[in-house]
């Protein structure tokens, strides 16, 4: 019995380590080719599962229309971001990049909540919500359907992260702006690329997660500080790190929440921090060049 139990809270960790992982992407993507550390990505996630329940609901879209536009609107929304409000603060240094992705989340937090309101909004799954038995573990088929997504997805940012010319151009231009620049590389546009595929990435995790639970506009600040636990477990810019990172996260508050306190489980993150600044203050997977630094 107490074996069932321990599968069953790893398989729950795992999959709401998942969608850790997918939200944490965009977050050291963004700060690992901008520098940037964006207080507004949990609003990106958060206005995923509320525009994703608008066009499912509301417009009559199916699911995989209705997240295939969820992506492509929050694509276009995060270059809009970047070319007129990341851009005029580029090269001034940390704090006005704070201010203003803080004054972007209040802005945003408060425009969803006037438009959608406080009440959960509930989206309508493409599988049913029906059972699945693997042996001593019990799932549902649309939580699989939602991890097998995420891993797409996840899949899908890697090979275009280590496959396409864009990917070497985000790649350069993280090694050496100014190189890069030099070389030829549109870096303007190589940061609003990337702005908008961080969004992307947090809209999708949004939309998947809502089909799961529900939508609400209060979502995102909870999301932006798990999404910061995972980027500094696993290291400020490193893509296997937010992967890893948002794993070892999930599993950390099932195994807390089934064996400790379900109350509490938001705990575990801030003693996961601690203890990552202790021990491996850049994170498990930071380079030995950063750590030089």
């Amino acid at each position: 019995m107490t074996v069932n139990l321990f599968l069953q809270f790893l398989a729950n960790g795992l999959v709401t380590g998942t969608f850790y992982a997918l939200s944490a992407l965009g977050l050291t993507l963004i700060f690992g080719l901008m520098r940037i550390v964006n207080f507004a990505h949990g609003e990106f996630y958060m206005l995923g599962g509320v525009l994703g329940w608008f066009v499912t609901t509301r417009l009559g879209l199916d699911f995989f229309s209705g997240l295939l536009v969820v992506a492509v609107v929050m694509a276009a929304f995060g270059w809009a971001v970047d070319r007129f409000l990341m851009e005029r603060v580029r090269g001034q240094g940390e704090e006005p990049a704070i201010l203003l992705t803080i004054g972007l989340s209040i802005f945003l937090a408060n425009s969803a909540l006037i438009m959608a309101g406080s009440a959960p909004l509930k989206i309508e799954g493409p599988v049913p919500n029906a059972p699945i038995f693997l042996g001593p573990v019990v799932l549902t088929e649309m939580r699989v359907f939602a991890v097998g997504a995420c891993a797409v997805l996840i899949l899908g940012a890697h090979l275009l992260i280590k496959k396409t010319r864009l990917g070497r151009a985000m790649r350069a231009t993280f090694q050496d702006p100014m190189a890069a620049k030099l070389a030829g590389i549109n870096t303007a546009r190589v940061y609003a690329a990337t702005f908008a595929l961080g969004s992307t990435l947090a809209a999708s995790a949004g939309m998947l997660l809502s089909a799961i639970y529900s939508a609400q506009v209060a979502m995102g600040g909870v999301v932006s500080l798990k999404a910061f636990v995972v980027v500094i477990l696993g290291g400020m810019g490193s893509f296997a790190g937010a992967i890893v990172g948002g794993l070892l996260l999930g599993v950390a508050e099932a195994m807390w929440g089934g064996y400790i306190s379900t109350g509490m489980v938001d705990i575990v993150g801030f003693i996961i921090v601690i203890l990552t600044l202790i021990f491996k203050p850049y994170g498990l997977f930071s380079s030995a060049r950063s750590e030089r630094a």
